[in-house]
């Protein structure tokens, strides 16, 4: 009966270390979608703060050579 239990305890210990393993796989996987998702959408957002000024002067010279 001991035994029974030792055995059944080592196969929950083997599944727990299992689904821990599953566990860090996943918040990796997230972890690399958020950094991905702040890549390609917080970025642009940073560069067109910069570059919407610059356009915006650029035709508003336009706008001023064509009333000459």
């Amino acid at each position: 009966m001991e035994e029974d239990v030792r055995q059944r305890l080592e196969g929950i210990e083997r599944k727990i270390d299992a689904v821990y393993a599953s566990c860090e796989k996943t918040r990796k996987y997230f972890l690399a979608v958020l950094i991905i998702t702040v890549i390609a959408f917080v970025l642009p957002l940073i560069g067109l703060m910069f570059v919407v000024p610059s356009f915006l002067s650029t035709y508003g010279s336009l706008e001023t050579l064509q009333g000459l």
